[in-house]
């Protein structure tokens, strides 16, 4: 069964966290494109989580979901408020939600941890969770080790709840392959970046569309925190510093306030301009419903 029949959404497609992006106004117009749309909620506060549903709700009648970064020092009360907002979705990252699992499946939420790797899909699946999403060191922003190609057929070997591919997706035939390696759905992230409806700086899609093959970089592995952005003059300065010995007190102080620079400003050179290796294959700023539309075109041409 494709992941769209289980929540009852158009598209086997979940929208990536996106922190500081995904708001409640984008995930409304992701699901309305037909996609499940996702607030991302790792840089908000409680309270602004609960005010992103509210817009999301006012503007679509789809399922959505919300994305909860568990490093956030409100994670507790965000799990709260998906809750008492019957939220239909919770996808989370950055730890382990096994404290929450089980009030959230009393209250009908469906929950799909991101994993990087065998040994936390299967401690997750062991405790009930709806589905995991298998997302591979191709994807932007936080990532972990495992290829996409490598981590999807071994987590689909190793568990018996729904796998959602995410990582290097931005077309039918990678959402064929997902499928073929067993997963029953795909996340996107990068080519909804460079959509009409996405609300960062035009600067930023631009930078998306021009991006080559190989204009990713990974910063942060020193720290234990590996980010994949574009290359820029920022993330230059940040290796140096990294291959100096800087600690992590200096390169968190270095990087503050970057994404925002990026998201907001439009600062190309000095922003963290997050994006997977599949940037390169994004070519133009399209609607959202034009991308999930010839991503499934493609991949029924092919299967």
């Amino acid at each position: 069964m494709k992941i769209n029949e289980l929540l009852n959404i158009e598209f086997p497609i979940f929208q990536g966290g996106m922190a500081n992006i995904a708001s409640g106004g984008f995930a409304a117009a992701v699901s309305n494109a037909g996609a499940l749309g996702i607030i991302g909620a790792g840089g908000m506060t409680a309270e602004n989580l609960r005010e992103q549903i509210r817009i999301c709700k006012k503007m679509t009648d789809r399922p959505f979901g919300v994305n909860i970064m568990l490093m956030n020092p409100e994670a507790d009360k965000m799990a709260k408020i998906v809750t008492e907002e019957c939220i239909s979705v919770v996808t989370t990252g950055a730890g382990n939600p096994g404290k929450y699992v089980e009030e959230w499946k009393t209250s009908g939420i469906k929950v799909f941890p991101v994993v990087s790797s065998v040994a936390l899909a299967k401690r997750l699946a062991s405790i009930g969770v709806s589905g995991v999403i298998a997302e591979g060191c191709e994807s932007g922003g936080h990532i972990g080790e495992l290829t996409t190609m490598a981590l999807v057929p071994q987590v689909c070997d190793n568990v018996d709840v729904p796998v959602i591919a995410a990582g290097g997706i931005a077309g039918g035939r990678q959402m064929a392959a997902a499928f073929t390696l067993g997963a029953c759905g795909v996340q996107v992230g990068t080519c909804l970046l460079a959509s009409c409806e996405c609300p960062i700086h035009q600067n930023y899609k631009e930078a998306i569309v021009k991006a080559g093959d190989n204009a990713t970089i990974v910063t942060g592995r020193s720290a234990g925190a590996p980010v994949r952005c574009l290359k820029n003059p920022m993330t230059r300065e940040y290796l140096k510093m990294e291959q100096s010995g800087a600690d992590k007190m200096e390169l968190e102080k270095f990087t503050l306030g970057s994404l925002r620079k990026a998201v907001l400003e439009g600062d190309v050179k000095n922003g963290s301009l997050m994006a997977g290796q599949v940037s390169g294959m994004v070519k133009e700023i399209r609607p959202l419903r034009q991308i999930f539309e010839e991503m499934v075109k493609e991949y029924e041409n092919i299967r």
